[in-house]
């Protein structure tokens, strides 16, 4: 024996070999009759012998059958310890919810199963050919729930878990296209910070402020040791995972106070259990996806989206949850209508103005808490349905005097010395405290066809006391996040300077998230200084002047691939009004007009060194392809599969004219 396969095989175990042929076989009688055997098709009695196979009891057969699904990722040990690590804390205990639900299930009477489909961590990927993987993911993993959910033809209903930036926007996708199901989604909660430390959005800076020495290689070692103080739920702010959660709830998918709840504590197993129950309910009540998912269910989630300040990259998950729906899908001209007239309520990590993790928001009263507020300004439509049965009028009547709201409300009183209405404001506290509306859209001669920005959270001392953002500044241009991060590091950016990062959307970089970037230029000095243009996206964490999503993309010929070292731009945000522009104003010496600029950019070519980055997957290349033939990342960078298709003949056709033409 060689000894690679010494190592390999291992020592002989005799014991191994005591291979058994055959076996008895679960003792009892399925529960068929004569109506079953002619009627059902093959697959459904063969599902039987496959249940108690599995150790079901064939008395217990005919029970409803539930699926649950969800993210876990890892192996833990029944005392929680790691057998094999998951990609983040987000789905590291979402098997305790699994087994919660499946609990409560086979309590009532049914059947559950469960599959998994695990997914990635952005913080984990940030920096990394991970990223390009990121957002694809998303419409991968709804594909294979969907096709998880069909699989189970038995099924009267489905429980949905799921926590993190793309594994719950993929669960809430798939299960919004049930249309004729019972469903219910089970946000996985989120993380404690560390009693004395940093949360989990500033760790991911210790690099940049090692480099500029804020920090020394102590301090960054025990910081990052102590961060993620719990071993599941979500990160501590309002990023993606926090705003998905929230947007579920607002959209009447998820029970009532169920976002931002405390992985691994009591209130946040029960909620498996209670989703449960509701599951039932709504199979016994006829209800389905179909009465959930309306067009005023998504008016509702955009409010409380704009009343919680909420990532931007909800503005790629909502249309993609209401295309799934069959409803209207969300423009620009909607967010912009509802972020005028919905007031930012929550002072959260990374928007402020005191930062607060989302477990305070979770005691502080969470959704419902905030909903009062907006049915008290009439910004809610309060007769559409949720999963409870009850419409959401009924349940925020019952949210006000519930012993559940004043109890977690006290308790943060109690426990960390918090008001909770200094965490949950009414409008005129949030005013008063400088609490500004949510996102702009800025346009102009670099984004004809739009960008975006959490303008809320620009820093405000930077910002006029007419509440605008004003920057005249010379681009420093860079093909590929490292570079701009390299530039950094050794202090090539200064204040006063404007980052222009191209080919970071679709068919260059997946459309990468660059928080690398945003949380460099937020925990150095001169960072609020430098504002920060690109098509590609940001962390839900992302803070400062950093306007993306710009299109079209550079790679699509977007004038923002003609911009040059030195160039002259002007970025104008007005965080009242709600109104931005971004514009090319000059080159070298010479300033014109944005018209002028605009020629300017037009009889330009692209930059040399832009390229889609080598080692984009060709599977994200085919995602870019698809989502790009079904109206981009505007709709949502969903699959429209009537456009593809339309696309492909069209194309085909072409081909063929092309070969016939030639002689081909």
């Amino acid at each position: 024996m060689t000894e690679a396969l010494r190592f390999i095989m291992g020592a002989e175990k005799p014991s191994d070999y005591d291979i058994f042929t055959h076996a008895a076989g679960p003792e009892g009688k399925l529960p068929l009759t004569s109506e079953m055997l002619m009627n059902l098709p093959s697959g459904d009695l063969f599902g039987m012998s496959q249940n108690v196979g599995m150790g079901w009891k064939p008395e217990r057969l005919l029970g409803k059958q539930v699926l649950i699904i969800s993210t876990q990722g890892g192996v833990r040990g029944e005392d929680g310890t790691p057998i094999a690590l998951g990609y983040h804390t987000g789905h590291w205990e979402v098997g305790l919810l699994v087994k919660e639900a499946a609990l409560e299930v086979s309590a009532l009477g049914g059947v559950p199963f469960a599959a998994y489909v695990s997914d990635p961590c952005d913080g984990r990927s940030q920096g990394t050919t991970g990223m390009f993987d990121s957002l694809p993911y998303r419409n991968d993993a709804a594909m294979v729930y969907r096709r998880l959910i069909r699989s189970l033809p038995t099924r009267s209903g489905v429980i949905g878990i799921g926590t993190c930036d793309k594994g719950l926007p993929a669960m809430m996708i798939a299960l919004a296209a049930m249309h004729d199901l019972p469903a219910v989604i089970v946000p996985g909660g989120v993380t404690l910070p560390p009693t004395a430390g940093e949360d989990a959005a500033q760790i991911q800076t210790i690099g940049t402020r090692f480099a500029h020495g804020q920090i020394t290689l102590d301090e960054a070692a025990d910081l990052g040791c102590r961060v993620c103080a719990t071993p599941g739920g979500g990160c501590q702010f309002l990023g993606t995972a926090a705003s998905a959660q929230v947007v579920a709830e607002a959209l009447g998918m998820s029970l009532i106070h169920s976002a931002l709840a405390p992985s691994g504590q009591p209130i946040w197993s029960n909620l498996a259990r209670q989703s449960a129950r509701a599951v039932q309910w709504m199979d016994a009540q006829g209800m389905t996806m179909r009465d959930i998912l309306t067009d005023a269910a998504f008016e509702n989630a955009m409010a409380v989206h704009a009343a919680f300040g909420g990532s931007t990259n909800l503005l790629l998950h909502i249309p993609a949850i209401a295309y799934a729906a069959s409803c209207r899908i969300p423009d620009v001209a909607d967010w912009t209508r509802v972020n005028k007239a919905v007031p930012r309520l929550v002072s959260v990590l990374p928007n402020g103005p005191e930062y607060h993790p989302t477990i305070r928001v979770f005691m502080a009263g969470g959704v419902p808490e905030v909903m009062l507020h907006l049915r008290k300004l009439g910004l809610l439509r309060l007769q559409v349905k949720t999963v409870s049965g009850e419409s959401l009028d009924a349940l925020l009547d019952w949210w006000e005097d519930s012993e559940r709201r004043h109890i977690v409300r006290k308790r943060l009183l109690e426990v960390d010395g918090i008001d909770p209405d200094q965490v949950i404001m009414n409008p005129q506290r949030a005013s008063g405290r400088g609490l500004t509306s949510t996102v702009t859209f800025p346009i102009g001669n670099l984004a004809p066809e739009g960008s975006v920005i959490k303008s809320t959270s620009i820093d405000p001392s930077v910002v006029g006391e007419d509440g605008v953002y004003r920057h005249i500044g010379q681009a420093k241009v860079f093909t590929a996040e490292k570079d701009a991060v390299k530039a950094i590091k050794l202090g090539q950016i200064q204040a006063g300077d404007i980052i222009v990062l191209m080919g970071g959307g679709p068919s260059g970089t997946g459309m990468e998230e660059t928080y690398q970037l945003t949380s460099a230029l937020k925990h150095l000095p001169f960072g609020k200084h430098v504002t920060l243009l690109t098509d590609a996206r940001f962390s839900g964490v992302s803070t400062g002047a950093c306007i993306g999503h710009i299109s079209p993309e550079a790679l699509a010929g977007g004038p923002l691939g003609k911009v040059r070292n030195g160039d002259w731009i002007d970025v104008c945000i007005d965080r009242k009004k709600l109104e931005g522009s971004i514009q090319f104003i000059g080159q070298g010496e010479e300033r014109f007009s944005p018209e002028a600029g605009a020629a300017v950019l037009a009889a330009r070519p692209l930059h040399p060194d832009l390229a889609p980055n080598p080692a984009l997957p060709d599977d994200t290349r085919l995602w870019a392809a698809l989502q790009a033939a079904s109206g981009g990342t505007w709709r949502g960078s969903i699959y429209d599969v009537d456009r593809i298709v339309e696309t492909l003949q069209a194309g085909m056709e072409a081909l063929s004219r092309s070969k016939q033409g030639t002689g081909g």
